[in-house]
């Protein structure tokens, strides 16, 4: 069945979509933090559909609300009120921690940093932007101009210019040997080489991943881009946290990522965990920011009553189950239990990340060269075991793990048993 679906899939849909695993298989059942393919076989779920399962698969309350909204309504565009998108902007421009915050609805991230990128343009009178190396902000047109990852940048096309400044991956930088305060440092000097150097000093904004998810889930210092807004803030420059993969709780610490960093961002940008896997997103922003475009404007789909409504009780359930608590507790096993692999297997370069976000980066032993085929086997690996994994990574060497926030101890500890035998399998057939 799934070798018939796949031929259909390649026949009809772009080659460049690309498809988990030598045998790509068909999801079609979830319940918690399990899915079952269309061949009945179990799997637990260490990716959510990209950190887009935060809650968990099939979680009554937010069923039972897309349910009764579908019974209601499915759609009527922003041409007309709604209480869903009402309320659903109510509650996170509250979290949001921004200041006048007004919420703009879209239905995907990639959408949302299109969003505040024209807000940002707009608000300075500038096509300047500053982006982080390695970074990934989606796949549209505008997303992928200010992508720093050639793995994702099909064209160089762009109405923005863009320059580049060291992030928080310090694996591959020149400063990967210095302390935090000493990284942060030199990173921060060479954002103000970068403004001397490579701009005219009008730059509309900043934006920047907490944590820099298909980058490899790659983690900044605490403090990092509070030194950075310093530097951005003498120049009138806006920053941008794109929370996309970082906001709900994901990170454990902090409901959204950018407060690990003392500083409170320009526009907040975020998608994915807040359906629960709706497609929905959005851009947070002052009303002095939101309220500066002067043409006409609609979305039709974004804020959409069926999704708005949904991501409500999303949003409701993972704040009354305390998700960001379990996050940072479960977060903290797997840290625990993952990162003496580096210690015993010497393709293992690495363990990172923050909460439930949490990397293994492959690497061919004796140095940093990336060995992507290891990470391909020990995915193939977990999944023979029942466990769905990520990747990612500059190279395609990066495994990416990231269930949802309502994990148990105890699956946990399961998915982590079948991650310690799978590295002993590819660590041993070398």
């Amino acid at each position: 069945m799934a070798d018939d679906l796949t031929t259909r899939h390649r026949a009809v849909l772009p080659s460049w979509l690309a498809l988990y695993y030598a045998q790509p298989i068909e999801l079609v059942r979830g319940e918690g933090r399990h899915v079952w393919d269309a061949d009945g076989n179990r799997y637990l779920d260490f990716f959510g559909g990209i950190l887009t399962t935060i809650s968990g698969h099939g979680v009554a309350e937010v069923v039972d609300a897309i349910r009764e909204q579908a019974g209601r309504l499915l759609h009527t565009s922003t041409l007309y009120l709604s209480q869903p998108m009402v309320e659903l902007a109510e509650k996170i421009g509250e979290l949001s921690g921004i200041p006048d915050a007004k919420v703009f609805f879209t239905p995907s991230g990639s959408e949302a940093n299109d969003a505040a990128l024209l807000l940002a343009t707009c608000f300075r009178q500038s096509n300047q932007v500053l982006a982080l190396r390695n970074s990934y902000h989606g796949r549209s047109f505008s997303a992928i101009a200010i992508t720093g990852n050639r793995s994702w940048s099909p064209t160089s096309l762009s109405g923005l210019s863009v320059a580049y400044v060291h992030g928080g991956y310090r694996l591959r930088s020149p400063y990967r040997d210095l302390d935090d305060t000493a990284y942060t440092a030199a990173c921060v000097q060479d954002l103000r080489d970068v403004l001397d150097m490579c701009t005219s000093g009008d730059v509309a904004c900043m934006i920047a991943e907490p944590i820099q998810g298909v980058g490899g889930f790659a983690v900044p210092p605490d403090g990092f881009f509070g030194a950075m807004k310093e530097v951005l803030d003498r120049y009138g420059i806006l920053f941008v946290s794109d929370e996309v993969q970082t906001g709900w709780g994901r990170t454990g610490d902090h409901f959204w990522g950018y407060q690990a960093h003392g500083m409170v961002p320009d526009l907040l940008t975020f998608a994915k965990g807040v359906g629960n896997g709706l497609a929905l997103g959005g851009v947070v922003a002052p009303a002095d920011i939101m309220d500066c475009i002067t043409a006409n404007s609609i979305s039709t789909f974004g804020g959409n009553p069926l999704a708005t409504a949904g991501a409500r009780a999303n949003l409701d359930y993972l704040l009354s189950h305390d998700l960001q608590g379990n996050a940072l507790k479960t977060g903290q096993l797997f840290m625990e239990r993952l990162r003496p692999l580096v210690e015993h297997h010497p393709f293992v370069a690495e363990v990172r990340g923050r909460g439930l976000m949490v990397a293994i980066e492959t690497c061919r032993p004796g140095g940093i060269t990336p060995w992507p085929e290891a990470a391909g086997a020990l995915m193939e690996s977990c999944r023979t075991r029942g466990l769905l994994i990520g990747k990612g990574g500059l190279y395609g060497n990066v495994l990416r793990i990231a269930p949802p926030l309502s994990l148990t101890a105890s699956e946990a500890n399961e998915g982590l048993d079948i991650i310690e035998a799978a590295i002993e399998e590819v660590g041993a057939a070398g």
